[in-house]
Protein backbone atom coordinates (compact mmCIF):
# COMPACT_ATOMS: atom_id res chain seq x y z
CA UNK A 1 0.00 0.00 0.00
CA UNK A 2 1.65 3.46 -0.82
CA UNK A 3 1.48 5.75 1.94
CA UNK A 4 1.38 9.76 2.48
CA UNK A 5 5.20 10.68 3.09
CA UNK A 6 5.42 13.03 6.21
CA UNK A 7 7.01 16.55 5.24
CA UNK A 8 9.21 17.13 8.01
CA UNK A 9 9.51 19.94 10.30
CA UNK A 10 10.57 23.30 8.94
CA UNK A 11 13.20 25.02 10.08
CA UNK A 12 14.42 28.33 8.99
CA UNK A 13 17.00 28.44 6.54
CA UNK A 14 19.56 31.20 5.75
CA UNK A 15 22.02 29.09 5.29
CA UNK A 16 24.22 27.56 1.78
CA UNK A 17 24.06 24.04 3.41
CA UNK A 18 23.01 21.46 0.91
CA UNK A 19 20.03 19.26 1.22
CA UNK A 20 19.19 16.17 0.03
CA UNK A 21 17.04 14.75 -2.54
CA UNK A 22 14.15 14.90 -2.72
CA UNK A 23 13.93 18.15 -0.26
CA UNK A 24 12.33 18.21 2.89
CA UNK A 25 13.24 21.71 3.86
CA UNK A 26 10.37 24.19 4.43
CA UNK A 27 11.71 26.05 1.27
CA UNK A 28 9.85 23.44 -0.58
CA UNK A 29 6.73 22.94 1.35
CA UNK A 30 4.43 25.12 3.14
CA UNK A 31 2.91 24.00 6.58
CA UNK A 32 0.07 22.91 5.91
CA UNK A 33 -0.75 21.29 2.23
CA UNK A 34 -2.50 23.45 -0.42
CA UNK A 35 -4.65 21.24 -2.37
CA UNK A 36 -5.64 21.65 -5.43
CA UNK A 37 -9.25 22.85 -5.76
CA UNK A 38 -11.65 20.70 -7.22
CA UNK A 39 -12.96 23.10 -10.13
CA UNK A 40 -16.57 22.50 -11.26
CA UNK A 41 -15.75 22.52 -15.24
CA UNK A 42 -19.41 23.48 -16.19
CA UNK A 43 -18.82 27.27 -14.58
CA UNK A 44 -15.11 27.77 -14.13
CA UNK A 45 -14.09 30.35 -16.43
CA UNK A 46 -11.07 28.19 -17.30
CA UNK A 47 -9.56 26.71 -20.62
CA UNK A 48 -11.93 24.11 -21.80
CA UNK A 49 -10.03 20.51 -20.62
CA UNK A 50 -10.93 17.40 -23.24
CA UNK A 51 -13.82 15.49 -22.93
CA UNK A 52 -14.88 18.34 -19.82
CA UNK A 53 -13.21 15.25 -17.45
CA UNK A 54 -11.07 15.43 -14.40
CA UNK A 55 -8.11 13.25 -15.09
CA UNK A 56 -7.98 10.88 -18.73
CA UNK A 57 -8.92 7.10 -18.23
CA UNK A 58 -5.49 5.98 -18.04
CA UNK A 59 -4.96 8.30 -14.95
CA UNK A 60 -7.78 6.73 -13.01
CA UNK A 61 -6.86 3.00 -14.10
CA UNK A 62 -2.89 3.74 -13.01
CA UNK A 63 -4.47 5.31 -9.75
CA UNK A 64 -6.81 2.54 -9.32
CA UNK A 65 -3.62 -0.50 -9.62
CA UNK A 66 -1.07 0.94 -7.56
CA UNK A 67 -2.56 3.88 -5.56
CA UNK A 68 -5.92 2.39 -4.19
CA UNK A 69 -5.69 4.00 -1.02
CA UNK A 70 -4.71 7.18 -1.89
CA UNK A 71 -7.96 9.76 -1.57
CA UNK A 72 -8.04 12.80 -4.13
CA UNK A 73 -7.52 14.68 -1.18
CA UNK A 74 -3.99 13.69 -1.14
CA UNK A 75 -3.83 12.87 -4.81
CA UNK A 76 -4.52 16.49 -5.70
CA UNK A 77 -1.61 17.64 -3.44
CA UNK A 78 1.60 19.01 -5.22
CA UNK A 79 3.91 18.43 -2.02
CA UNK A 80 2.40 14.38 -1.45
CA UNK A 81 3.05 14.19 -5.51
CA UNK A 82 6.60 15.51 -4.53
CA UNK A 83 7.02 13.21 -1.24
CA UNK A 84 6.16 10.24 -3.32
CA UNK A 85 7.75 10.74 -6.22
CA UNK A 86 9.46 7.44 -8.28
CA UNK A 87 13.05 7.54 -8.03
CA UNK A 88 14.21 4.23 -7.12
CA UNK A 89 14.88 1.26 -9.47
CA UNK A 90 12.71 -1.06 -6.91
CA UNK A 91 9.59 1.07 -7.03
CA UNK A 92 9.65 2.01 -10.71
CA UNK A 93 9.66 -1.74 -11.52
CA UNK A 94 6.49 -2.47 -9.84
CA UNK A 95 4.91 0.41 -12.26
CA UNK A 96 6.69 -0.56 -15.71
CA UNK A 97 8.21 -3.49 -17.21
CA UNK A 98 11.14 -2.22 -17.68
CA UNK A 99 13.20 -3.26 -21.00
CA UNK A 100 16.74 -4.33 -20.49
CA UNK A 101 18.40 -1.28 -21.96
CA UNK A 102 16.48 0.89 -18.87
CA UNK A 103 17.53 -1.62 -16.14
CA UNK A 104 21.06 -1.47 -17.58
CA UNK A 105 21.24 2.17 -17.30
CA UNK A 106 18.98 2.46 -14.07
CA UNK A 107 21.67 0.33 -12.62
CA UNK A 108 24.78 2.44 -13.17
CA UNK A 109 26.02 3.67 -10.23
CA UNK A 110 27.29 6.81 -11.81
CA UNK A 111 24.07 8.36 -13.71
CA UNK A 112 24.55 11.85 -14.37
CA UNK A 113 21.11 12.71 -13.70
CA UNK A 114 18.85 11.43 -11.11
CA UNK A 115 15.40 9.40 -11.58
CA UNK A 116 12.80 11.39 -10.64
CA UNK A 117 8.82 11.07 -11.59
CA UNK A 118 5.78 12.52 -10.03
CA UNK A 119 3.16 9.94 -9.42
CA UNK A 120 0.75 11.84 -12.24
CA UNK A 121 3.33 11.87 -14.45
CA UNK A 122 4.18 7.69 -14.41
CA UNK A 123 0.34 7.33 -14.96
CA UNK A 124 0.53 8.67 -18.44
CA UNK A 125 3.60 6.40 -19.16
CA UNK A 126 3.50 2.99 -21.28
CA UNK A 127 3.81 0.08 -18.65
CA UNK A 128 4.74 -2.26 -21.57
CA UNK A 129 6.45 0.23 -24.67
CA UNK A 130 9.75 1.23 -23.95
CA UNK A 131 9.80 3.23 -26.57
CA UNK A 132 6.86 5.30 -25.75
CA UNK A 133 7.67 9.32 -26.04
CA UNK A 134 6.66 10.08 -22.74
CA UNK A 135 8.16 7.13 -21.31
CA UNK A 136 11.35 8.34 -23.06
CA UNK A 137 11.59 11.35 -21.84
CA UNK A 138 11.99 10.30 -18.38
CA UNK A 139 13.47 6.62 -17.85
CA UNK A 140 17.15 6.66 -18.68
CA UNK A 141 18.43 4.43 -21.07
CA UNK A 142 22.05 3.32 -22.11
CA UNK A 143 22.54 5.74 -24.75
CA UNK A 144 23.28 8.58 -21.66
CA UNK A 145 26.46 7.01 -21.26
CA UNK A 146 27.34 7.44 -24.79
CA UNK A 147 29.58 11.03 -25.40
CA UNK A 148 30.28 11.80 -28.97
CA UNK A 149 32.85 14.26 -29.51
CA UNK A 150 30.95 17.56 -29.92
CA UNK A 151 29.41 16.74 -26.86
CA UNK A 152 30.18 18.89 -23.78
CA UNK A 153 28.76 18.90 -19.63
CA UNK A 154 27.74 23.18 -20.47
CA UNK A 155 27.90 23.24 -24.54
CA UNK A 156 26.42 26.71 -24.04
CA UNK A 157 29.05 27.62 -21.44
CA UNK A 158 26.84 29.26 -19.09
CA UNK A 159 29.28 28.51 -16.15
CA UNK A 160 31.68 31.39 -17.96
CA UNK A 161 29.19 33.78 -18.05
CA UNK A 162 27.84 33.62 -14.39
CA UNK A 163 29.29 36.48 -12.73
CA UNK A 164 28.06 35.39 -9.64
CA UNK A 165 27.36 31.52 -8.61
CA UNK A 166 23.68 30.42 -10.27
CA UNK A 167 22.75 33.98 -12.28
CA UNK A 168 24.18 33.94 -15.86
CA UNK A 169 24.20 37.25 -17.97
CA UNK A 170 24.64 36.34 -21.54
CA UNK A 171 22.07 38.89 -23.36
CA UNK A 172 23.05 42.53 -22.25
CA UNK A 173 19.25 43.29 -21.40
CA UNK A 174 18.38 40.42 -19.22
CA UNK A 175 20.01 37.61 -16.97
CA UNK A 176 18.69 33.72 -16.01
CA UNK A 177 18.77 33.04 -12.28
CA UNK A 178 19.15 29.72 -11.63
CA UNK A 179 17.14 29.79 -8.22
CA UNK A 180 17.46 25.74 -7.11
CA UNK A 181 18.40 22.39 -8.92
CA UNK A 182 15.61 20.40 -8.02
CA UNK A 183 12.76 19.10 -10.01
CA UNK A 184 9.23 17.35 -9.65
CA UNK A 185 10.53 15.35 -12.80
CA UNK A 186 13.88 14.85 -14.61
CA UNK A 187 13.87 15.16 -18.10
CA UNK A 188 16.91 12.67 -19.89
CA UNK A 189 17.90 15.58 -22.10
CA UNK A 190 17.79 18.77 -19.52
CA UNK A 191 20.88 21.21 -20.41
CA UNK A 192 21.40 21.35 -17.09
CA UNK A 193 22.03 17.63 -16.51
CA UNK A 194 25.62 18.35 -14.99
CA UNK A 195 24.18 20.28 -11.71
CA UNK A 196 20.60 19.76 -11.95
CA UNK A 197 19.29 17.45 -8.90
CA UNK A 198 22.99 17.60 -7.67
CA UNK A 199 22.29 19.10 -4.81
CA UNK A 200 24.67 22.11 -5.38
CA UNK A 201 22.22 25.14 -6.16
CA UNK A 202 20.68 25.63 -3.03
CA UNK A 203 17.50 28.34 -2.53
CA UNK A 204 18.89 30.05 0.37
CA UNK A 205 18.63 33.66 0.94
CA UNK A 206 21.97 34.54 0.69
CA UNK A 207 23.01 32.75 -2.13
CA UNK A 208 19.66 34.70 -3.96
CA UNK A 209 20.61 37.81 -2.56
CA UNK A 210 24.02 38.06 -3.90
CA UNK A 211 22.77 37.38 -7.40
CA UNK A 212 19.82 40.13 -6.80
CA UNK A 213 22.14 42.65 -5.25
CA UNK A 214 24.59 41.96 -8.91
CA UNK A 215 20.82 42.69 -10.88
CA UNK A 216 20.54 45.79 -8.89
CA UNK A 217 24.17 47.17 -9.37
CA UNK A 218 23.32 46.57 -13.33
CA UNK A 219 20.96 48.43 -14.95
CA UNK A 220 20.73 47.37 -18.32
CA UNK A 221 19.45 44.26 -16.79
CA UNK A 222 15.60 44.61 -17.39
CA UNK A 223 14.39 41.20 -17.82
CA UNK A 224 14.94 38.19 -15.79
CA UNK A 225 14.53 34.65 -16.27
CA UNK A 226 14.10 32.49 -12.95
CA UNK A 227 15.02 29.11 -13.73
CA UNK A 228 16.60 25.88 -12.51
CA UNK A 229 15.68 23.16 -11.48
CA UNK A 230 12.01 24.05 -11.41
CA UNK A 231 10.83 27.83 -9.46
CA UNK A 232 7.53 26.50 -8.74
CA UNK A 233 9.05 23.69 -6.77
CA UNK A 234 9.35 25.95 -3.78
CA UNK A 235 6.70 26.98 -1.09
CA UNK A 236 4.40 30.09 -1.64
CA UNK A 237 6.23 31.83 0.75
CA UNK A 238 9.92 31.51 -0.59
CA UNK A 239 8.62 32.61 -4.25
CA UNK A 240 6.81 35.44 -2.93
CA UNK A 241 10.06 36.13 -0.88
CA UNK A 242 12.30 36.07 -4.28
CA UNK A 243 9.57 37.85 -6.51
CA UNK A 244 9.48 40.41 -4.23
CA UNK A 245 13.20 41.33 -3.81
CA UNK A 246 13.16 41.51 -7.56
CA UNK A 247 10.03 44.06 -8.18
CA UNK A 248 12.04 46.23 -5.60
CA UNK A 249 14.63 46.88 -8.13
CA UNK A 250 13.49 50.14 -10.28
CA UNK A 251 15.22 48.75 -13.24
CA UNK A 252 14.04 45.75 -13.49
CA UNK A 253 10.34 45.49 -15.57
CA UNK A 254 9.91 41.94 -16.08
CA UNK A 255 10.01 38.67 -13.99
CA UNK A 256 9.41 35.37 -16.67
CA UNK A 257 9.18 31.84 -14.86
CA UNK A 258 10.96 28.78 -16.63
CA UNK A 259 8.10 25.59 -15.44
CA UNK A 260 7.75 22.45 -16.67
CA UNK A 261 4.89 22.22 -13.31
CA UNK A 262 1.71 22.41 -15.41
CA UNK A 263 2.56 18.73 -17.65
CA UNK A 264 4.16 17.13 -14.41
CA UNK A 265 2.90 18.26 -11.55
CA UNK A 266 -0.45 20.10 -12.56
CA UNK A 267 -1.36 19.79 -8.78
CA UNK A 268 1.12 22.41 -7.73
CA UNK A 269 -1.01 25.59 -9.26
CA UNK A 270 -3.48 26.38 -6.98
CA UNK A 271 -5.60 29.60 -6.05
CA UNK A 272 -3.27 30.29 -3.52
CA UNK A 273 -0.54 30.70 -6.11
CA UNK A 274 -2.09 32.47 -8.50
CA UNK A 275 -3.51 34.99 -6.08
CA UNK A 276 0.01 35.26 -4.94
CA UNK A 277 1.63 35.56 -8.51
CA UNK A 278 -0.76 38.12 -9.61
CA UNK A 279 1.09 40.70 -6.97
CA UNK A 280 4.18 40.60 -9.28
CA UNK A 281 3.06 41.67 -12.76
CA UNK A 282 4.31 42.00 -15.05
CA UNK A 283 5.05 38.27 -15.06
CA UNK A 284 5.34 35.67 -18.10
CA UNK A 285 5.72 31.96 -17.74
CA UNK A 286 7.78 29.66 -20.42
CA UNK A 287 6.19 26.38 -20.30
CA UNK A 288 8.05 22.90 -20.84
CA UNK A 289 6.07 20.49 -22.99
CA UNK A 290 7.21 17.91 -25.35
CA UNK A 291 4.44 16.16 -26.46
CA UNK A 292 0.76 16.18 -27.09
CA UNK A 293 -0.04 12.95 -24.69
CA UNK A 294 0.72 16.11 -22.03
CA UNK A 295 -2.79 17.40 -22.85
CA UNK A 296 -4.40 16.53 -19.95
CA UNK A 297 -7.99 17.73 -18.09
CA UNK A 298 -4.90 18.81 -14.95
CA UNK A 299 -2.77 19.85 -17.30
CA UNK A 300 -5.73 22.32 -19.34
CA UNK A 301 -7.52 23.58 -15.94
CA UNK A 302 -3.75 24.32 -14.57
CA UNK A 303 -2.35 26.67 -17.59
CA UNK A 304 -6.34 28.07 -17.30
CA UNK A 305 -6.01 28.94 -13.99
CA UNK A 306 -2.46 31.04 -14.59
CA UNK A 307 -3.92 32.51 -17.67
CA UNK A 308 -7.02 33.66 -15.83
CA UNK A 309 -4.27 35.11 -13.14
CA UNK A 310 -2.71 38.03 -15.66
CA UNK A 311 -0.06 35.72 -16.80
CA UNK A 312 1.52 35.18 -20.32
CA UNK A 313 2.29 31.79 -21.47
CA UNK A 314 4.77 30.90 -23.67
CA UNK A 315 5.65 26.87 -24.63
CA UNK A 316 9.58 25.80 -24.90
CA UNK A 317 9.55 22.96 -26.71
CA UNK A 318 12.80 20.54 -27.23
CA UNK A 319 12.56 18.57 -30.60
CA UNK A 320 13.88 15.18 -29.66
CA UNK A 321 14.30 12.26 -32.19
CA UNK A 322 11.84 9.63 -32.41
CA UNK A 323 9.49 11.66 -29.56
CA UNK A 324 8.04 14.97 -31.32
CA UNK A 325 10.37 14.72 -34.41
CA UNK A 326 6.90 14.19 -37.26
CA UNK A 327 4.92 17.13 -37.67
CA UNK A 328 1.53 15.48 -37.12
CA UNK A 329 2.72 15.13 -33.72
CA UNK A 330 4.09 18.78 -33.15
CA UNK A 331 1.09 19.95 -34.81
CA UNK A 332 -1.20 18.08 -32.36
CA UNK A 333 1.19 19.84 -29.62
CA UNK A 334 1.03 23.29 -31.08
CA UNK A 335 -2.98 22.77 -31.18
CA UNK A 336 -3.55 21.53 -27.63
CA UNK A 337 -1.14 24.56 -26.60
CA UNK A 338 -3.19 26.73 -27.73
CA UNK A 339 -6.22 25.56 -26.81
CA UNK A 340 -5.23 25.63 -23.43
CA UNK A 341 -3.85 29.71 -24.11
CA UNK A 342 -0.17 29.13 -23.97
CA UNK A 343 1.49 30.58 -26.84
CA UNK A 344 4.17 28.11 -28.74
CA UNK A 345 7.10 30.18 -28.44
CA UNK A 346 10.19 28.63 -29.09
CA UNK A 347 10.97 24.77 -30.70
CA UNK A 348 14.52 23.80 -29.76
CA UNK A 349 17.14 22.20 -31.20
CA UNK A 350 18.13 19.77 -28.69
CA UNK A 351 21.76 20.93 -26.99
CA UNK A 352 24.46 18.66 -27.31
CA UNK A 353 24.89 18.11 -23.55
CA UNK A 354 26.97 14.89 -22.80
CA UNK A 355 25.13 11.58 -23.49
CA UNK A 356 22.32 13.14 -25.94
CA UNK A 357 22.94 11.58 -29.55
CA UNK A 358 20.30 9.41 -29.36
CA UNK A 359 17.75 12.37 -28.70
CA UNK A 360 19.30 14.49 -31.44
CA UNK A 361 17.94 14.93 -34.87
CA UNK A 362 19.45 16.68 -38.01
CA UNK A 363 18.42 20.56 -38.61
CA UNK A 364 16.84 19.51 -41.25
CA UNK A 365 14.28 17.79 -39.60
CA UNK A 366 13.34 21.15 -37.90
CA UNK A 367 13.13 23.56 -40.48
CA UNK A 368 11.00 20.61 -42.06
CA UNK A 369 8.35 20.59 -38.82
CA UNK A 370 8.57 24.67 -39.40
CA UNK A 371 7.42 24.45 -43.21
CA UNK A 372 5.18 21.57 -42.60
CA UNK A 373 3.40 24.15 -39.86
CA UNK A 374 3.29 27.21 -41.71
CA UNK A 375 0.18 27.69 -43.56
CA UNK A 376 -1.77 24.72 -42.43
CA UNK A 377 -2.06 25.90 -38.70
CA UNK A 378 -2.89 29.47 -37.31
CA UNK A 379 0.72 31.68 -37.12
CA UNK A 380 -0.02 31.52 -33.61
CA UNK A 381 0.51 27.86 -33.36
CA UNK A 382 4.09 28.48 -35.46
CA UNK A 383 6.99 28.40 -32.94
CA UNK A 384 10.36 29.76 -33.53
CA UNK A 385 12.84 27.12 -34.37
CA UNK A 386 16.20 27.77 -32.66
CA UNK A 387 19.66 26.48 -32.04
CA UNK A 388 20.94 27.78 -28.95
CA UNK A 389 24.82 28.19 -30.02
CA UNK A 390 27.27 26.06 -28.45
CA UNK A 391 29.78 28.17 -26.60
CA UNK A 392 27.54 30.69 -25.52
CA UNK A 393 26.25 32.29 -28.73
CA UNK A 394 22.72 32.61 -27.50
CA UNK A 395 19.31 31.46 -29.44
CA UNK A 396 19.93 31.78 -33.11
CA UNK A 397 16.39 31.24 -35.29
CA UNK A 398 16.30 28.97 -38.19
CA UNK A 399 14.03 29.52 -41.06
CA UNK A 400 13.32 27.42 -43.98
CA UNK A 401 13.99 29.01 -47.28
CA UNK A 402 11.02 30.82 -48.91
CA UNK A 403 13.11 32.67 -50.80
CA UNK A 404 13.66 31.39 -54.74
CA UNK A 405 15.20 34.05 -56.28
CA UNK A 406 14.59 37.59 -58.41
CA UNK A 407 13.48 38.23 -61.84
CA UNK A 408 12.88 41.24 -63.04
CA UNK A 409 12.81 43.38 -60.31
CA UNK A 410 10.88 40.91 -58.49
CA UNK A 411 11.29 38.59 -55.63
CA UNK A 412 10.33 35.12 -56.18
CA UNK A 413 8.77 33.37 -53.33
CA UNK A 414 7.67 30.19 -52.28
CA UNK A 415 4.71 29.75 -50.33
CA UNK A 416 3.31 26.91 -48.23
CA UNK A 417 2.16 24.91 -51.10
CA UNK A 418 5.01 25.48 -53.06
CA UNK A 419 4.18 27.66 -55.51
CA UNK A 420 6.16 30.49 -56.50
CA UNK A 421 4.86 34.13 -56.04
CA UNK A 422 6.79 37.19 -57.54
CA UNK A 423 6.30 40.60 -55.59
CA UNK A 424 7.63 43.55 -56.73
CA UNK A 425 10.89 44.97 -54.75
CA UNK A 426 11.25 48.11 -56.53
CA UNK A 427 11.23 50.25 -53.18
CA UNK A 428 14.83 52.14 -52.87
CA UNK A 429 15.89 53.31 -49.31
CA UNK A 430 15.16 56.99 -50.02
CA UNK A 431 11.31 55.41 -50.32
CA UNK A 432 11.03 57.27 -54.30
CA UNK A 433 10.99 53.71 -55.68
CA UNK A 434 12.41 52.84 -59.33
CA UNK A 435 11.50 55.34 -62.36
CA UNK A 436 9.17 54.33 -64.92
CA UNK A 437 10.45 54.99 -68.17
Amino acid sequence: MQTLMQIEPSVEDQSDEKVEEPPSSALYSVPAPAIVSIINLDTAPTARAPRQTRSTAKTRDFRKRFYPDISDKQWNDWQWQIGNRINKLPHLETLITLSEDERIALSQPENKLPLGITPYYASLISRQDALQPLRRTVIPTTGEFLRMPCEADDPLHEEAQSPVPGLVHRYPDRALLLVLDFCSTYCRYCTRSRVVGKRSIFPSKKRLERAIDYIAATPAIHDVILSGGDPLTLNDDRLDWLLTRLRRIPHLDIIRIGTKVPAVLPQRITPKLTRMLKKHHPLWMSLHFTHPDEGTPETYRACGMLADAGIPLGSQTVLLKGINDQVDTMRELVYHLLKMRVRPYYLYQCDPITGSGHFRTPIQKGLDIIRGLRGFISGYAVPTYVVDAPGGGGKIPLLPEYRVGRAEGNLLLSNYENRVFRYPDTATEDGLGEHVH
